[in-house]
């Protein structure tokens, strides 16, 4: 077990929960949902989300991030279930991702997001756990257009 899974993943997956709490309070009527303007609906707000995980899980093997994956699975970000499904995939792949890297890659690689932008995979997954707050900011302005009520660590993290 390398260290970024023995010393930062566990707190990593309690940023990953939130998702999962999302998901469990969302309805397919939900993800159909966009505040207008610009916005997409909140489905393909997740569907972005899930694709960007993608491309982290595929960086931690190749040590380049490539962010022009698309998932075009119809009806995925229609459907609470299978974009949850989805997640949980994502989410069992990104750990296989980061827990198969060694120490020595943790000291000796980098991966290079482009741009000159070169980081540890260490920093990689604080970047991406930024990403999810980010996501999670969005979603909870969609929740309070819904009316929905946040869960309690979406409340005392997010909100």
């Amino acid at each position: 077990m390398n260290s970024i899974i023995r010393e930062r993943f566990p707190i990593f997956e309690l940023y990953q929960a939130l998702r999962v709490q999302l998901m469990d309070i969302l309805s397919d009527e939900d993800l159909q949902f966009s505040p207008g303007g610009g916005n997409p609906t909140f489905g393909e707000l997740c569907r972005t989300i899930g694709e960007t995980e993608r491309s982290y899980v595929d960086s931690f093997g190749t040590f380049e991030h490539d962010f022009s994956h698309r998932n075009e699975e119809e009806g995925l970000a229609g459907s609470v279930e299978r974009l949850r499904a989805w997640f949980e995939s994502l989410d069992r792949e990104l750990k296989a991702a980061v827990g198969g890297l060694t120490e020595e890659d943790l000291e000796t690689k980098t991966i290079d997001r482009g741009g000159g932008f070169v980081l540890p995979p260490a920093i990689q997954l604080e970047v991406y756990k930024e990403a999810l707050l980010i996501f999670y900011g969005k979603a909870s302005v969609y929740l309070k257009a819904l009316g929905r009520t946040e869960p309690e660590q979406w409340r005392q993290w997010i909100a």
